[in-house]
């Protein structure tokens, strides 16, 4: 008997939501040439004011209703040239506005695809009924050029099963304040990694807060009484610009609906996209709350593991992590440590599924290997489909396998709670399948997670089809459970 209740609920992206996008032509990501900006300010420069206020009229006419505050997006894109205006502070609001408009473009960032979920609880319950429970979903959104983005879902999760989503804005932003952020036990890392580790500077890395800015630190190393030597200070340099380049802050403006919030690729090793977050709600052991989702960044031609961390889905801190563990895609956080260590799943060697150990959550160099593919419908490799889900009897991962003709399956695996690298049931076969109306789309013959949750005994388990579209489905979990059959599989530690 199929254990699994696929629900009606399906959810595709919606190509009439659009982003502002800078354009300049000439500089198109994937045609990149030389930069015709300064040709296009000159003709824009030389239209009559009558001719800019008709053109501009008819631009917010046309695409007003399409954005939330268009005409402060036209203007921060003329920001980007304004240097290249000739008496610039002389020219018209709406000449500057209508200049923006041709430097600008609209982006249907999820008209290709819209898969790969993952289901956690809502920081924000006010208003809920009894017994329910309000849900975040990110999703995996893809456009034109197969860019991907984040993007955010709300439902309700009510006590006698029904589900609910809530429609998402027709708005949506990439516009948030964004810096440069550096987190001081990466920092530490990285130093040592390079061999430039110093007394000064972890004196001066102690005295910074968690979170701190290129600029703050500058200042502080600035004030040691003993310089670094010339050569350790231009490595430093060095490595500081590399890092600073790669972590920054968002933060939405709070009016923003959750689902209007678009976390666009910001950093270089993701500058293609990024892909497939697992979100889980991370409890510490003095009882505080964070999310912490990991995902993949995509430059084009390389991917690299980072972590993304909010406490209220507004503002996110975005970060690369290091170590041997997370050198690949699939990681995945345990919502709490585990004798006293951060503890997370791993796909390191890109085809079996490991365990992995940190201090700080951020460097992971430990690792066990637990599962290796060895039955036919996963042959090729497995990995992980979201966060470890706790239950009395063991810690609840999913896993995906990849068989003949790249079919992917999800199936189940259950871990020992004090010992997580000791698998203890695993479930006989594919638990959910493609069936035959979700075998074609963009990618086909492709069901896959990155992460369900578990309320009042029953798994709640939202997954992609076929890279093109979002079903949630239903799974007793006592029943799960039950059919796990035991196994005392453990690899060695590597």
């Amino acid at each position: 008997m199929d254990i699994v209740d696929r629900t009606d609920i399906v959810l595709k992206g919606d190509p009439n939501r659009v982003l502002c996008r800078l354009f300049i032509p000439g500089e198109e990501e994937l045609i990149r040439g030389t930069s015709r900006a300064r040709e296009l300010i000159d003709r824009c420069m030389a239209l009559s004011e009558e001719e800019v206020e008709q053109t501009l009229s008819h631009v917010l006419t046309d695409f007003g209703t399409r954005h939330r505050h268009l005409e402060r997006h036209l203007l921060e894109h003329y920001a980007a040239v304004a240097g290249l205006v000739n008496h610039g502070n002389g020219t018209s609001h709406s000449r500057r506005a209508l200049i923006g408009a041709y430097l600008t473009q609209e982006y249907a960032f999820e008209s290709t695809a819209y898969f790969n979920p993952s289901l956690t609880i809502h920081p924000d319950q006010t208003g809920t009924t009894p017994g329910a429970l309000r849900v975040v979903m990110s999703i995996r959104a893809v456009g034109e050029g197969h860019i991907s983005s984040l993007i955010f879902r709300t439902g309700t999760l009510e006590p006698d099963g029904g589900i609910t989503i809530d429609p998402p804005s027709r708005f949506a932003s990439t516009r948030a304040t964004r810096f440069t952020a550096l987190r001081r036990r990466i920092l530490q890392q990285a130093v040592v990694d390079a061999g430039l580790d110093s007394s000064d500077l972890q004196f001066v890395l102690g005295m910074l807060p968690d979170t701190f800015t290129p600029e703050e630190l500058i200042s502080r190393l600035s004030a040691l009484p003993n310089p670094v030597p010339q050569e350790d200070h231009e490595a430093f340099t060095t490595l500081l610009h590399s890092l600073s380049t790669s972590s920054y802050e968002v933060d939405f403006d709070p009016s923003t609906d959750l689902s209007e919030r678009v976390l666009w690729p910001t950093s270089t090793d993701e500058r293609r996209g990024m892909e497939d977050a697992r979100i889980t709600r991370f409890t510490d052991e003095l009882g505080q709350v964070l999310y912490r989702a990991s995902y993949t960044g995509f430059d084009g031609m390389h991917v690299v593991s980072r972590i993304l961390e909010t406490a209220d889905f507004r503002a996110f801190t975005s970060m690369p992590m290091s170590g041997t563990a997370v050198r690949n895609k699939g990681v995945a956080f345990f919502p709490r440590n585990v004798d006293g260590m951060h503890v997370a799943l791993s796909r390191w060697d890109r085809e079996s599924n490991s365990i992995a150990y940190s201090v700080d959550g951020y460097h992971w160099d430990d690792y066990v290997t637990y599962h290796v593919a060895t039955e036919p419908w996963e042959l090729i490799h497995v990995g992980n489909c979201g966060p470890p889900l706790e239950t009395d009897s063991g810690w609840l991962v999913l896993t995906h396998g990849t068989g003949p003709m790249r079919r992917y399956v999800i199936s189940a695996i259950l871990l020992d709670l004090n010992d997580p690298s000791r698998v203890i049931g695993a479930y006989p076969g594919p638990l959910v399948a493609p069936q035959e109306d979700e075998r074609s789309g963009y990618v086909p013959n492709v069901v896959y997670s990155c992460g369900g949750l578990i309320y009042r005994g029953t798994l709640v388990l939202p997954y992609g089809i076929s890279d093109c579209a979002t079903r949630i489905a239903r799974i007793d979990v006592e029943q799960l459970l039950t059919r796990m059959e035991p196994t005392r599989a453990r690899a060695e530690v590597i």
